[in-house]
């Protein structure tokens, strides 16, 4: 029953603070353009079925990579960790995936893709190790390393792109990766579409978010029902606890902010060797939004992995839903503000969430109390 109550009080905060995002970006829409605020907030919370079965496609598109860098961030916040570095891992591992995908045509069709994907997950899982070493060994803050490898990774991918094979200086991006290395569709774009005649235009939706909902599954599973996850969860709790456990503290700093890694670096995979991502870097000088967006929704998940799918697909809903709202004379960016303010407001979701649980056991209290009164 405790648990239930204590599932219940958390999606309450989550709610809480994505209705108060919603109402604070409706006054803006009001400030903005008064007399279309209130269609303007319907078709956010439209979303993707303003196009159509092509919306929700493009809707499972945009979710795909902020669902893993949300369960990069939920895996590390569940263990203890802050892990703020998600976007350089991502970009860390998105490289390595578009440089498999280009250089390695040796491989396979069937095969390439997953060799790109896995090589992503592993740098991404280095560049996490990082941090943990750091933490485990030297007792240095992983938020303070983990911005600092942020930097590291934009300019030093944009290094190593410029100055290698992959460069195509005309368009300043990476060459497109090889057909073989593009995430397959998996027969989602017949599914996903909107007809247009005789052509069907399908959205941009590919294999990578069963990819992306299979493994939430799996960190559900590792999290909550093996004895691995367990003692990453004990030593995010009470680290000297633990350590009279009998639990290595160094080592689950180190497992967890690796998993962390490779599940961001997963995330950059995803993004960039998906059909409609251009299958190239495009060298610039802003650190990827995917990985802060994933900060959003772990905390709208509260860092429960399934929790973190249904976030992650609210987050690309109304994203989906602010591409229409240009065509009431809004601004696109408009959309950015309202996400950036739910944002703000799932920042105070764990007060929330711990407000509902105090008053909740109160209420249980007083019940108790005159249920004893009238007994006697």
């Amino acid at each position: 029953m405790s648990k239930i109550r204590k599932s219940l009080s958390s999606m309450s905060a989550s709610l809480v603070a994505i209705l108060a995002g919603l109402i604070a970006g409706f006054v803006i829409l009001l400030f903005s353009n008064p007399s279309s605020a209130l269609k303007g907030l319907t078709t956010i919370l439209i979303g993707g079925w303003n196009n159509g079965m092509k919306g929700v496609g493009q809707v499972l598109y945009y979710a795909t990579p902020i669902i893993m860098t949300g369960l990069a961030v939920g895996f590390a916040f569940k263990t203890g960790m802050f892990n703020i570095g998600a976007t350089g891992q991502l970009m860390v591992g998105g490289f390595v995936s578009i440089y498999v995908g280009v250089t390695w045509t040796f491989l396979p069709g069937g095969l390439h893709w997953v060799v790109a994907l896995i090589m992503g997950a592993a740098a991404g899982m280095l560049w996490g190790m990082i941090v943990g070493v750091f933490k485990a060994l030297l007792n240095v803050h992983e938020v303070i390393t983990s911005i600092m490898l942020n930097y590291i990774a934009l300019y030093g991918i944009n290094y190593m792109v410029k100055n290698s094979h992959l460069f195509d200086s005309l368009k300043n991006q990476t060459v497109n990766v090889a057909a073989s290395a593009v995430i397959p569709k998996a027969g989602l774009d017949r599914i996903f579409y909107i007809a247009k005649g005789r052509l069907n235009d399908p959205s941009a939706v590919n294999a990578g978010i069963l990819i992306a909902i299979g493994l939430a599954v799996l960190m559900y599973i590792i999290l909550n029902k093996t004895t691995f996850g367990f003692e990453l969860k004990a030593c995010g709790y009470n680290r000297h606890a633990s350590r009279y456990a009998g639990i290595s503290e160094n080592r689950a700093i180190i497992t967890s902010m690796a998993i962390a890694g490779a599940l961001a670096g997963t995330a950059g995979t995803l993004m960039y060797l998906a059909p409609a991502s251009g299958m190239h870097i495009h060298v610039e000088e802003v650190l990827a939004a995917q990985g802060f967006t994933g900060i959003a929704v772990a905390l709208l998940g509260m860092s429960n992995p399934l929790g973190i799918i249904f976030s992650g697909l609210f987050i690309a809903h109304i994203t989906v839903g602010g591409f229409y709202l240009q065509s009431l004379k809004y601004m696109k960016e408009i959309i950015e503000v309202i996400i950036g303010l739910i944002i703000y407001f799932s920042a105070f979701s764990l007060l929330v969430r711990d407000l509902i649980a105090k008053i909740g056991k109160r209420k249980t209290k007083k019940d108790k109390q005159s249920s004893k009164e009238v007994t006697a």
